[in-house]
């Protein structure tokens, strides 16, 4: 079998081509036959069963055909059954000093369209009819010694974090209010209480979201016919094409449906509502790893008015984690978003159940969601780790109620009766079980339109900042750091109506936010939060020490607010530790340790002239 090594943002890949599968991109918006309706739209690409195996041949007739566009070889990583696809995009980073007049002949002399340049010696290139192989392009390319580095933009599928239902069933929302039981439900108690406190934001707010505030989802399978649905969309897209709406039917899939009216459901009186149903949805279908994908999906949002971005997917294979482009196009909804205030953006922590987070949740800035359970505690398929802002109730306990897209089938290894419901008690064609940290997720980016509509003016960083101080520690009070942290249950499960209150409070103190800052980590090993120099002498509290760069910077911001002293973030050996206070004499410091032991942190003296 065909093996080809490829270079990526993360170093070579090796690929071993298909010969039972390829990509074809269509003419028109239909499938063709034998498309694979498990993975489809990969780069824009329907994977494409070959009927007699041989899949030169059969890739050059399928290019003949007048409603094919274009077609694709299929790639495979090492160990992996997910389809790998090039999307034709290359990205080529050219050597300091190369000129645009220079580099044009280069591309001419490969046949390549010149996409974009861009100000960091970026240029992305497009393949043409007479182009060779993006794979190898990018290869060749990456040999010359006027390019610094050209890697093919690839697209694999990504996980959706969904689970099905665990244990039990219910009748009502009990995430939004839990009585301690579910209502038509006999035998299984809840924990009164564990709940994520939305009818409190209702009533702070004595609305239930503003029509202003728009939740963008990106996803894949959205019924916009559904009534919890049915006139809430904006600017929707397909991202895989850039055309304006979303798909319909079975081979799209449906999983957005769910999503979608965890966050905004309407409050018509039928059905169920979702955490913010008076503000509006703004559908993205296409679930993708490619970079320029992923660039056109995020610049979509950033351009129609999103305010909140809701991503219940990702992955947590370093192989295909999400490199500098991804980031880039995630950065900027983030930092140019609302404004210059930065749109709000959520991803799922992941369902793997392991001690590592969804890539895309490590990026700065992001609020990583996870799941807590009807009895807040820690569901076993939510990931934990560094980074995990907070969780929100779904399923492992009593599972969520969401809406159902009418061509869903449900679960098919369920018996007809449980299909959609796994106690086998009907509720109607409307509506399923729902859960994972896509559960999770979704309700977290609804409380944040709510914050929104409280404070308009309130930055992407104000909004994460809001939703970690006023979360509610659960579990074990022990698992929780000197900072109020949780590998776990990050800061705790989420609170909307104590950060639907915070919100309200700034507004009402006339708190002026800046515009959103780059939240990409800073080179110099001792980062000054505050403006005015810092000596790299003196004494201070430690307060903690963290691996990631982010959650020190969550805990300055913490401790600026209540102390409201300068604070150090020093680089010690890859471990940032935080020190609160810059002080000459070392009983200044320790004078101020019973203020910080009571306010829950337990810090010690720290000379600033022996960190590295």
């Amino acid at each position: 079998m065909s093996t080809l090594t490829v270079p990526t943002t993360h170093g070579p890949l090796p690929l071993r081509k298909s010969q039972e599968f390829v990509g074809l991109r269509q003419q028109a918006a239909s499938p063709p036959d034998g498309a694979e309706n498990p993975r489809p739209e990969l780069g824009g690409f329907e994977l494409v069963k070959l009927p007699d195996g041989d899949v030169e041949r059969g890739l050059d007739a399928a290019r003949r055909r007048p409603d094919v566009a274009t077609g694709t070889h299929v790639y495979f990583a090492t160990g992996d059954d997910r389809p790998v696809v090039p999307t034709g995009i290359v990205y080529c980073r050219l050597a300091e000093g190369v000129g645009e007049e220079e580099s044009q002949r280069v591309f001419d002399l490969y046949h390549l369209r010149v996409v974009e340049r861009r100000d960091d010696n970026t240029v992305v290139l497009s393949v043409t009819e007479r182009s060779r192989n993006p794979l190898h392009v990018a290869r060749q390319l990456d040999q010359l010694a006027m390019v610094d580095s050209a890697v093919p933009d690839l697209d694999i599928p990504l996980e959706q974090y969904f689970s099905e239902p665990r244990d039990g069933l219910y009748d009502q929302q009990w995430s939004f209010h839990n009585p301690g039981y579910v209502p038509g439900v006999p035998g299984f108690a809840t924990r009164e209480g564990a709940d994520a406190r939305v009818p409190g934001a209702w009533r702070a707010l004595d609305n239930l979201g503003s029509a202003e505030v728009t939740v963008a989802v990106i996803d894949n399978g959205f019924d916009l016919e559904h009534p919890d649905l049915r006139g809430k969309s904006v600017a929707p897209l397909t991202v895989s094409s850039g055309a304006a709406g979303v798909p319909r039917g079975a081979v799209y899939g449906s999983h957005g449906t769910p999503c979608a009216s965890v966050a905004v459901a309407a409050a018509n009186g039928t059905g169920i509502v979702g955490a913010a149903p008076g503000c509006r949805l703004m559908p993205l279908h296409g679930l993708t790893y490619s970079a320029f994908l992923t660039e056109r999906m995020f610049d979509h949002c950033l351009q129609h008015g999103a305010d909140v971005i809701s991503c219940s997917w990702g992955t947590v294979d370093d192989r295909f984690r999400p490199g500098p482009f991804h980031e880039r196009a995630i950065r900027k909804a983030i930092t140019q978003g609302r404004g210059g205030l930065g749109c709000v953006v959520l991803f799922a922590g992941g369902n793997e159940g392991r001690a590592v987070l969804n890539y895309y949740c490590r990026m700065p800035g992001v609020i990583a969601v996870g799941a807590s359970t009807s009895n807040d505690t820690h569901p076993a398929y939510s990931n934990t780790g560094d980074g995990l802002s907070v969780v929100a109730p779904s399923d492992g306990g009593w599972p969520l109620l969401a809406a159902r897209a009418s061509w869903d089938p449900g679960n098919t290894q369920a018996p007809a009766a449980k299909r959609y419901y796994v106690d086998g008690r009907d509720r109607g064609p409307y509506h399923k079980h729902f859960g994972g940290t896509s559960g999770a997720t979704p309700l977290v980016a609804g409380i944040c339109a709510l914050l929104l509509t409280a404070h308009p003016g309130l930055t992407a960083t104000q909004v994460k900042d809001i939703l970690e101080r006023t979360a509610d520690r659960i579990g074990s009070p022990g698992e929780y750091g000197a900072s109020g942290y949780s590998p776990r249950f990050g800061y705790g499960r989420v609170n909307a109506e104590r950060a639907v209150t915070e919100a309200l409070r700034l507004r009402n103190v006339g708190a002026t936010p800046t515009l959103a800052q780059d939240p990409s980590p800073p080179a110099d090993p001792v980062l000054r939060v505050r403006a005015e120099p810092q000596p790299r002498m003196g004494f201070g509290l430690q307060i903690s020490a963290f691996r990631e760069t982010s959650n020190a910077l969550q805990l300055v911001t913490r401790l600026e607010r209540e102390f409201d002293l300068p604070v150090v973030v020093a680089d010690d050996g890859g471990v940032h530790k935080v020190i609160l206070g810059t002080f000459t004499d070392p009983q200044a410091a320790r004078d101020l340790l019973p203020r910080a032991q009571q306010l829950g942190y337990r810090p010690f003296v720290r000379d600033l002239s022996t960190l590295s």
